[in-house]
């Protein structure tokens, strides 16, 4: 690794961009990637776009620039890159690019071309750079997801997603008045919930399971009445009867409102394929041992794979249990890894 690929990365960490906020980023990583000689540009939502070559055969390196929310201050200690996103998922994203600036030379009268894109709002459930890129581009020829894995990993399925949004309000009474107050309505909801979800994973792994997390759960009160908004995460796995999940939901909500957002279906991608056998041979040629991963998470290859039925396989350097930790570092050497194992991937495929 060259100084110049720690820099970019570290660069990259000191510009803020929590979803919705990523203009700024975007438009640094266009004018880098035109000053190496991409052909790059900031598309109609933010997205950065850069691509080499002009070949038939086209590979497309999607990752997300956006951050979850929180500041940690950027600094280097003990071999480790610190700060909101140099796990997730700018590490990845700088590997995409130094990588492929690596290659710019022999791809540009080759027979590939490489597309490296920086996705908005992957963070935020909505996903909306990512579906701006299935409007723009066609399914490619292969496609890496830009999310950490670690430098001898490949990410091969996450699970789907819903969100609901759970709304109550009921006269305020006297916690001595016989009844339940509204929070205790919204509580036994939950309780129920989550014994529909132990009933169905029952015998079942984890990825194979329906897992359930409470995101919020605010109360207030006017005085008058007792309101309660709270919001629960499902991680869905494969082939998930939703409509069912969602009609148990609606009924035992009654009297609350309920709504539903971010739905995703779960994707697990096949290994036998050019692709994973180039990411196997070239993680064995830096003396790894490669290992194949499915993730609880959900990203950006939930909204392309059924879209794109290409081979796809999700990869970055770090350590997925850092996301959205105060603690969220990258080690240097990793990161270096990383770039020198898609470099021979790209160069291979």
């Amino acid at each position: 690794m060259v100084d110049s690929e720690l820099d970019l990365l570290q660069q990259m960490v000191q510009i803020a961009s929590p979803s919705h906020h990523e203009k700024k980023l975007s438009l640094f990583l266009v004018e880098k990637m035109q000053s190496l000689g991409f052909h790059a540009y900031q598309d109609s939502v933010d997205n950065a776009i850069g691509t080499i070559g002009n070949g038939s055969k086209t590979i497309i390196l999607l990752g997300h620039i956006d951050t979850f929310p929180g500041h940690i201050p950027v600094q280097i200690r003990n071999g480790c890159l610190y700060g909101r996103g140099s796990v997730d998922a700018k590490g990845s994203m700088a590997c995409f690019i130094s990588a492929a600036n690596r290659l710019k030379e022999e791809v540009k009268d080759g027979k590939k071309k490489i597309i490296i894109i920086g996705a908005v709002e992957e963070e935020a459930a909505t996903s909306r750079g990512t579906r701006q890129v299935l409007q723009d581009f066609n399914s490619p020829d292969y496609c890496v997801i830009g999310e950490p894995s670690g430098w001898n990993g490949l990410t091969l399925g996450y699970k789907g997603r819903l969100l609901l949004d759970y709304s109550l309000e009921l006269p305020l009474k006297h916690t001595a008045a016989q009844g339940q107050t509204a929070c205790e309505v919204a509580l036994d909801y939950c309780v129920k919930v989550q014994k529909w979800c132990e009933q169905f994973n029952s015998g079942k792994t984890i990825f194979d399971g329906l897992l359930l997390s409470v995101r919020s759960f605010n109360s207030k009160s006017n005085g008058l009445t007792e309101r309660i908004d709270l919001r629960l995460g499902f991680r869905l796995p494969i082939n998930f009867d939703l409509r069912k999940l969602e009609n148990f939901l609606q009924t035992t909500a009654q009297p609350a409102v309920v709504s539903f957002s971010g739905r995703e279906a779960a994707v697990r991608k096949d290994k036998n394929n050019l692709l994973v056998r180039n990411f196997l041979r070239s993680i064995r040629g830096f003396d790894g041992k490669p290992k194949f991963k499915v993730k609880t998470g959900t990203s950006d290859m939930n909204v392309v794979a059924p879209h794109w039925h290409c081979p796809m396989v999700a990869f970055g350097p770090g350590d997925s249990s850092l996301d959205h930790t105060p603690d969220e570092h990258i080690e240097i050497e990793e990161y270096g890894r990383a770039i020198d194992v898609l470099e021979s991937v790209l160069r291979a495929m």
